[in-house]
């Protein structure tokens, strides 16, 4: 068996580097003001061992630069992160560039998601700006069944894989944000998804959406965060990532073991999301490798 290793986070990772007070914009403003610096993630990623680098497209919306007067950088901020994706990837030589595309309205917010006739074109649009130039489109943290559909019904007839990874409750990973089921969502996939993933959400919560992503006859996986637990009063209060804060009991070695478990449970896509980084997937390459479970 051979695991494809996903990179870590990469929005936060670019915020930290930046060093700037994060902005409503947060990682768009970063990569604008520091041109390059995304490159440089990307290229530590690949050097820890990634098979894929995800662009830092996730958050790149009209509903978050139109506040800011900056909707008319929406193509050329999508140009300017698949650059350096693409960039990372030519120096090392290899890769696979996934094009990330980050839910409308808030991310953990399936209540703020717009209605289907609005969601679908907007996600099409993103879906054509990252294509050109990403390997596979990567729907990151889907919160509801409505989001999936959406996300799916957009994709169709693009051209490029589609892999779906949607966010689970921290408390119980058999159910969506929404709490909705996540056995619902497996009706969705046939013919229109090519892997289903979890992500940004509590490690612990990984095993009981595996077990259901089984089931669904396509390659599944996980990359987790490394947040203290997402409870439903930090939701209702509306914030952002930036308010988090980091688990101190999840450096890579523990994450790492986690991770383990999931290829245990038959995941054979692994990473990490916020509050991960090029060490914790170092760790985990170094464990695939003791393994003999690298390509």
């Amino acid at each position: 068996m051979t695991i494809t290793l996903l990179d870590g986070g990469i929005g936060q990772e670019l915020v930290a580097r930046a060093g700037d007070k994060p902005t409503p914009l947060w990682s768009t403003r970063a990569m604008m003001d520091h041109p390059g610096l995304l490159q440089g993630i990307h290229a530590d990623y690949f050097a820890a061992g990634a098979d894929i680098a995800t662009t830092n497209t996730y958050a790149i919306h009209h509903d978050r630069l139109a506040p800011d007067g900056l909707d008319h950088l929406f193509a050329p901020l999508h140009a300017a992160a698949m650059a350096e994706a693409e960039a990372a990837r030519a120096t090392h030589g290899r890769g696979l560039i996934a094009g990330s595309i980050g839910p409308l309205g808030a991310t953990y917010r399936p209540d703020l998601h717009p209605d289907p006739a609005t969601a679908i074109p907007l996600y099409a649009e993103m879906v054509t700006m990252v294509s050109g130039g990403a390997d596979l489109i990567l729907f990151e943290s889907v919160a509801s069944l409505g989001h999936a559909e959406a996300a799916l019904a957009a994709a169709e007839g693009q051209g490029r894989p589609v892999w779906l990874s949607v966010t689970l409750d921290d408390e119980d990973g058999t159910i969506l944000r929404s709490g909705e089921k996540v056995a619902d969502l497996l009706p969705l996939l046939p013919g229109r998804a090519q892997a289903i993933l979890a992500n940004c959400s509590a490690p612990e919560a990984m095993p009981a959406a595996l077990a259901i992503f089984g089931h669904s006859g396509l390659p599944f996986g996980a990359y987790a965060n490394g947040f203290t637990q997402i409870t439903k009063e930090f939701l209702a209060a509306r914030p952002t990532t930036d308010t988090l804060s980091a688990r101190r009991d999840m450096g890579p070695a523990a994450y790492a073991d986690h991770a383990m478990r999931w290829i245990d449970l038959g995941a054979t896509i692994i990473g990490g999301c916020c509050e991960t980084g090029p060490a914790h997937i170092a760790e985990i390459a170094a464990r695939l490798r003791g393994k003999g479970l690298r390509a």
